[in-house]
């Protein structure tokens, strides 16, 4: 799938869906009547918002070229996601257990995910790497305690629950604020890797455009 074209996907979907959400908010505020069809649409919409600003953050680190497998996965969890949280809000009925557990757990990891591969686009000099690898730490740790708590019907301990909760999340929400204020600090000059990238972009888009100026060509000499 082209990057690109993925990643325009999913803006023209945020577009669509706060368009709609705004749309249906303004029809309820002039009309008054919000029923049950208006609510599913909205929550439609909203979970189609959701589901593009995480698929935008797996797509901004794919287009990088820096990594795949977790953008690709992030963008694969979160599709899934969002198809389970419609089937959930247009049936409006309790799902049994396992469809909620997988749901939440599906829902955890496409952020788990999003959120990674948004701290991933900075780049950083080596004396600042140790905070990407302590967000991995973080994020994953959380993520499993989350998950290990799902799937056990919340068989923890409450005090200890707010703790490794309270905990993991002030470290997150810490690194998640200085990981742009290091790739600030850092060194702007690209890598050897990086430049090879550019030439070998550069080159493709050379010979795309040579390609459509013989295809004009072509179709100007049979006139």
């Amino acid at each position: 799938m082209d990057q690109i074209n993925l990643k325009r996907a999913f803006l023209y979907l945020l577009i669509a869906s706060v368009a709609v959400s705004a749309l249906i908010g303004i029809v309820v505020i002039l009309i008054g009547n919000f029923g049950e069809f208006e609510t599913k649409v909205l929550l439609t919409t909203l979970t189609i918002t959701a589901t593009s600003i995480l698929g935008l953050a797996c797509g901004a680190y794919l287009e990088t070229g820096r990594g795949k497998t977790l953008p690709i996965a992030g963008i694969i969890l979160a599709l899934i996601s969002a198809v389970m949280w419609i089937v959930l809000i247009w049936q409006m009925r309790n799902e049994n257990d396992y469809y909620v557990k997988s749901l939440m757990s599906a829902t955890l990891l496409a952020a788990s995910c999003s959120h990674i591969s948004l701290l991933s686009l900075a780049r950083l000099e080596r004396k600042f790497k140790w905070s990407r690898y302590a967000a991995h730490a973080a994020v994953w740790s959380l993520t499993a305690f989350l998950l290990y708590f799902i799937w056990t019907n919340g068989n923890i301990d409450e005090d200890l629950m707010g703790r490794v909760t309270g905990v993991l999340g002030i470290i997150i929400a810490s690194l998640t604020v200085i990981t742009p204020v290091f790739h600030k600090l850092s060194s702007s000059e690209p890598t050897v890797q990086e430049i090879d990238k550019e030439i070998a972009d550069l080159k493709a888009k050379v010979d795309e455009l040579e390609q459509k100026k013989a295809a004009i060509a072509d179709t100007g000499s049979d006139r």
